[in-house]
């Protein structure tokens, strides 16, 4: 999950993060661009194992994720065992937050209080403030039939 950190510790020195920005710090980092772009910008890459997105929102917004673990559904559409699942996605994250907390990001990183809707969004998470932005790591399943990933993800905000 060096590929994620990497790209973590070359965003933080963008100011703001902006679609174009990351996407070229993708092309530098030599991701694989997936063929998804819009507005003329790749947004959808992968490197290893790693999937990366960039989004951005009305509100000037750009939210940078990555997928450093998924486990999709059975065969038959659903997971036999979900509790089991989600507890794998916890311990992929249990290990792959010291990664986070013992990289360069680590004297930059502030940690954020969780919310009613982080909870709501995510199973397990930290996250962080990441000057001034926000770094969030967690399980999360976006639809019952959906993979369980574990993401990372950069926020930038937009306008108020």
């Amino acid at each position: 999950m060096a590929e994620v950190i990497a790209m973590l510790e070359e965003l933080k020195d963008i100011t703001p993060v902006a679609a174009g920005s990351a996407a070229a710090c993708f092309g530098a980092q030599e991701w694989t661009p997936r063929g998804k772009p819009r507005d003329g910008v790749e947004t959808s890459w992968r490197k290893g194992g790693v999937r990366g997105w960039i989004q951005t929102f009305r509100t000037g917004a750009v939210r940078v994720s990555f997928a450093v673990w998924i486990r999709d559904v059975d065969e038959s559409g659903y997971f036999d065992d979900l509790d089991a699942v989600y507890e794998e996605g916890g311990q992929v994250l249990a290990d792959f937050l010291p990664e986070i907390e013992e990289s360069p990001l680590a004297g930059h990183l502030i940690e954020a209080e969780v919310t009613e809707a982080d909870r709501d969004e995510y199973i397990k998470l930290k996250k962080w403030t990441l000057d001034g932005r926000t770094l969030t790591a967690g399980v999360i399943q976006h639809d019952t039939d959906l993979p369980v990933m574990v993401m990372v993800v950069l926020e930038e905000p937009g306008a108020a």
